[in-house]
C-alpha cells in the first residue's frame, strides 16, 4: 500500500491563498453597499451598478471550463498564479482608473475572469496537500476566506466611502490589497509535497472538454449538481435581492443590510465548524442531509416572517447551515467524481449555482415577491428530499476501512 504523509507546510499553503481568496470577493461586492452613492457618482442607473456585481456570475459561466482544465492539467499552483496575476493587474487598473465607469467595468470583468482560476483550485489544493480526514476542513477554511472578503466589503466600503468623494481612496486601498495578496500567493505556493498526503489529487491529468461527459454520467454527481443548482442559486438570489424582498415588510435598508451581514458572518463560522464535524465523523452525505433539514426553517423565515428579530434569527440559521455545508458539498463532489479531476467537479457545481442564481434573481425581480419566495422555498424543500438519493463517498468509506474515525490520529 502506498505510504502517505501530511507535511506541516500544508498549512502555509492554505494560509497563503486566503488573502487572494478574500480579495476576489471584496472586488465582487465593492459597490453593493453604496449602490446609491456609486450610481450618483458615475451618473449611471442602479442596474448599471448592479451589473458590476452580476458580472461575476456571468463571466464564471464562460471561464470555469478553461480554469478547471488548467487546475487539473497543470495543478492548482498554476491556476492560483494565473488568477493572482489577473487580479493584481485589473485590481490596480480599477483602483487608478476609478473615475471612469467604463474602465471600472472593464477592470471588474478582468477580476471576474480571475475568480474561477482561484476558487476552482480549492478542492485540488485540499486533495494534494491534505489527508482525507482534513480535506473538508481545508476547503472550509479556504471558503471562509472568501466569506471574510464579503464581510469586509459590506462593512469597509461604507466606512471608506460614505460619500462620493471617498470612492477613489477606497478603490485604491482595495487595489493595493489585491496586489499584496497576489504576491503572497505567488511566493509561498508549492505544487505538491514529496509524497502524497492521501488518495486522490496527487496525479495531474491530461484530458479534454469531452471528458467532462464522464462526470455527467455519474448518478451521484448529477444529484449533487441538481442540489447545488437549487441551494446555491437560492442563496445568490436572496443575498443579491435581500433589500427588495424585505423592505415591503417594513424592514429598513440598514436592517436589511444587517440581515444580509448576519447570513455571511454566521455562515463564515459554519463554514469552519460543519466541515470539521464532517471530517471527524467521516461523513459527507448525512452531514448534508442534516444541514439542509435545519436550514429549511431559516430559509422559510427569511421568505415570510415580518418581525425583525425573527428575521435575524432566521438569517443566522440559514447562513450557518447553507454556507457552512457548502465546503462539504464541494469536497463530496470531488470525492465522488474521483478519479476525474477535482477542478472540473468544483467548476461544474459552481456554474450550476451561477446559472440558477441569475435565473432566480430575474425571477425575484419580475414576479410578485410572495409568489417568488414561495417558489424558492418549495425548491429548497425539493433539494432536501433529493439529498436522500445521495450515497456516501467511496473515498470516505475506504478511509474508514483502513482507519476508523474514532481511532484516527489527529
Amino acid at each position: 500500500m502506498e505510504a502517505y504523509k501530511a507535511y506541516p507546510y500544508r498549512w502555509v499553503i492554505l494560509i497563503s491563498v486566503m488573502p487572494i481568496l478574500a480579495a476576489v470577493q471584496i472586488f465582487w461586492l465593492t459597490l453593493a453597499p453604496i449602490s446609491d452613492i456609486a450610481a450618483s457618482y458615475y451618473h449611471v442607473s442602479s442596474l448599471g451598478i448592479a451589473f458590476v456585481s452580476m458580472s461575476y456570475m456571468i463571466v464564471y459561466i464562460f471561464v470555469t471550463v478553461p480554469a478547471s482544465m488548467l487546475v487539473d492539467k497543470r495543478g492548482f499552483r498554476a491556476a492560483f498564479i494565473v488568477g493572482s496575476v489577473i487580479i493584481g493587474i485589473f485590481g490596480l487598473m480599477r483602483g487608478f482608473c476609478y473615475s471612469n465607469f467604463t474602465l471600472v467595468v472593464i477592470a471588474q470583468l478582468g477580476v471576474a475572469v480571475a475568480q474561477p482560476f482561484l476558487v476552482n483550485a480549492i478542492t485540488k489544493l485540499a486533495a494534494t496537500w491534505f489527508p482525507v480526514e482534513e480535506r473538508a476542513t481545508a476547503s472550509g477554511i479556504a471558503n471562509m476566506a472568501g466569506y471574510l472578503g464579503m464581510i469586509i466589503a459590506m462593512i469597509a466600503t461604507p466606512a471608506l466611502a460614505p460619500k462620493a468623494a471617498g470612492i477613489g481612496s477606497m478603490m485604491k486601498i482595495y487595489a493595493v490589497i489585491s496586489l499584496a495578496s497576489a504576491l503572497v500567493a505567488i511566493v509561498f505556493l508549492r505544487e505538491k509535497p514529496k509524497t502524497p498526503a492521501g488518495p486522490g489529487g496527487e496525479v495531474l491529468v491530461d484530458y479534454h472538454v469531452k471528458d467532462i461527459a464522464g462526470i455527467l454520467k455519474n448518478r451521484n454527481f448529477l444529484v449533487l449538481m441538481g442540489m447545488m443548482f437549487v441551494a446555491l442559486g437560492v442563496f445568490n438570489a436572496l443575498m443579491t435581492c435581500v433589500g427588495d424582498f424585505l423592505t415591503p415588510r417594513g424592514i429598513t435598508a440598514d436592517q436589511a443590510g444587517l440581515i444580509g451581514g448576519i447570513i455571511v458572518l454566521v455562515g463564515l463560522v459554519g463554514a469552519v465548524i460543519i466541515p470539521i464535524f464532517s471530517d471527524k465523523l467521516r461523513m459527507r452525505r448525512n452531514v448534508m442531509i442534516v444541514s439542509l433539514a435545519v436550514a429549511l426553517p431559516g430559509i422559510a423565515g427569511l421568505a415570510f416572517l415580518p418581525n425583525y428579530g425573527l428575521l435575524l434569527a432566521s438569517a443566522a440559521l440559514a447562513g450557518f447551515f447553507i454556507m457552512g455545508v457548502g465546503p462539504v458539498a464541494f469536497q463530496y463532489g470531488a470525492e465522488i467524481a474521483y478519479p476525474l479531476p477535482e477542478g472540473t467537479s468544483y467548476g461544474l457545481l459552481m456554474v450550476a449555482g451561477q446559472v440558477s442564481g441569475i435565473l432566480f434573481i430575474v425571477f425575484l425581480e419580475l414576479c410578485q415577491k410572495t409568489l417568488a419566495l414561495s417558489v424558492l422555498t418549495a425548491l429548497m424543500v425539493a433539494c432536501f428530499i433529493l439529498s436522500f438519493r445521495l450515497k456516501e463517498s467511496k473515498i470516505i468509506i475506504a478511509a474508514d476501512a483502513v482507519q476508523p474515525p474514532e481511532t484516527a490520529k489527529r
